[in-house]
């Protein structure tokens, strides 16, 4: 598929493929099949007009296009050389190639679409699961610009009645009672508090999380990324310390992206090459979204084994909630269980403790619901409600928040309504980036920079 928008679309494309009628006068939304027909200058010999390929040719007229533009769609053969000279016949009549995202820039610059949908189309093109489709999908269909423009609406009738009695002032006339905006203005901050309150969940949708799988060497921390990913990935073998590096994977759980991370094995070693990949276990420890500590249920537990619950409580220091992102499972099951369960759970406290055989794929559906509830709680139900899913919406969100803070702080003191309204005007502004009401080139420049060529 070769798309091209703007003026000369149309034009451009009828003066390469033929069709029954010319492509001036197609109707819009209309297919046609064309002859893509190459002159002698082009086709570096003989003297007629040389048949190159044929194609479904459609047109789209403005505004009725995905950019509110005249457009073209060209659904050629496609082989490689066939697009290219295809290209090049369409950029010697005078088109250029766009811009990374330039299609949905042009979509959102001409009103199609507001800025947060238009972040959106990047979402649903990079989305690997059915959560992160679900959520882009939410956002572009409008459900969440639709809450941002209704709040927009109410903050702008507030600042203007405030606006008004600043015109008034000589005479103290009063066109807003201070009751309704401090309810009006309650209500918004709480709005925008749920919003707020779904970044961590709309951030597990679009990123995904990741997972580090740890433990002593020979626990059986490959066979288990094997049983996760239904596929011999990693090598394994009785041979303590067989994984010395760093071993990464993607998986879709139940909906959610996970990157699972298999590491190498934690002891104490004398080998060079071991030692660093027990070094560079750590530090995927330190960053980790969650952790899998994982036990030998095969053999009596030993100081090892409480050595490493502690390394792990010394990594994920609990002040920062790490510590809630830590699941446990004692492996090897079908060999007999010969560790404490009791012991290890007393040792363990509050974090859940698991049966499983990575050999004979015992408790690894139980498993799988364990690392969904501790991503996202195991109550959690999906209805399709708008989340807020990226960083610069989230920080949009907080300034809006902290301006109306301001604001209603403002008219609780009994300040006048010019400080009141200089605070509602910030959180408009910051309201008005996240739908691009209020924006910049270099935010665009941001956004659309990490499309794909094409949208």
């Amino acid at each position: 598929m070769i798309r091209m928008s703007g003026s000369a679309a149309i034009s451009i494309a009828d003066k390469i493929y033929k069709c029954k009628i010319s492509l001036k006068d197609a109707e819009s939304h209309r297919a046609y099949v064309c002859r893509l027909m190459i002159e002698p200058s082009d086709n570096g010999s003989g003297k007629k007009n040389r048949f190159l390929d044929e194609s479904v040719v459609t047109v789209f007229r403005a505004p009725r296009s995905y950019t509110k533009e005249d457009a073209v769609e060209i659904s050629c053969h496609g082989g490689q050389y066939l697009v290219q000279r295809v290209l090049e016949l369409l950029l010697k009549q005078g088109a250029r190639l766009a811009e990374p995202g330039e299609f949905t820039q042009r979509a959102f610059l001409n009103g199609r679409i507001d800025l947060s949908q238009a972040e959106a189309v990047g979402d649903i093109i990079r989305a690997k699961t059915d959560l992160s489709l679900r959520a882009a999908l939410s956002q572009f269909q409008g459900v969440f610009s639709a809450q941002i423009k209704e709040m927009r609406q109410k903050l702008i009738d507030l600042c203007s009645l405030l606006e008004l009695e600043l015109d008034f002032a000589e005479d103290d006339v009063r066109f807003a009672e201070r009751k309704e905006i401090n309810s009006g203005l309650t209500q918004i901050i709480e709005e925008i508090q749920h919003f707020l309150s779904t970044y961590n969940r709309g951030k597990i949708f679009r990123d995904g999380l990741k997972l580090v799988i740890t433990g002593k060497s020979n626990v059986g921390k490959s066979s288990l990324l094997n049983a996760l990913l239904k596929e011999e990935r990693a090598i394994v073998t009785e041979i303590p310390g067989t994984t010395r590096d760093i071993l990464e994977e993607q998986i879709d759980i139940k909906g959610i992206l996970f990157r699972v991370v298999d590491t190498a094995g934690i002891r104490e070693t004398v080998d060079k090459v071991e030692l660093e990949g027990v070094n560079r276990t750590f530090k995927q420890l330190r960053d980790a979204d969650i952790v899998l500590l994982l036990f030998d249920g095969s053999q009596a537990p030993d100081k090892e084994d409480w050595e490493l619950i502690d390394q792990i409580y010394s990594l994920r220091d609990d002040s920062s909630g790490k510590r809630n992102g830590i699941v446990a499972a004692i492996n090897k099951t079908d060999l007999g269980i010969k560790i404490r369960k009791d012991d290890l759970q007393k040792r363990l406290g509050s974090i859940p403790l698991l049966e499983i055989s990575a050999k004979c794929l015992f408790g690894i559906e139980t498993l799988l619901d364990a690392l969904v509830n501790l991503s996202l709680g195991d109550s959690f139900v999906f209805n399709d409600e708008p989340v807020v899913t990226n960083i610069r919406q989230k920080e949009a969100l907080q300034r809006a928040l902290t301006n109306l803070h301001l604001a209603l702080n403002s008219l609780q003191d009994g300040l006048s309504s010019e400080f009141i309204a200089s605070d509602l005007r910030a959180a408009l502004d910051s309201l008005g980036e996240i739908i691009g009401e209020v924006t910049t080139e270099d935010i665009l420049g941001n956004i659309f920079s990490k499309f794909c060529i094409g949208k």
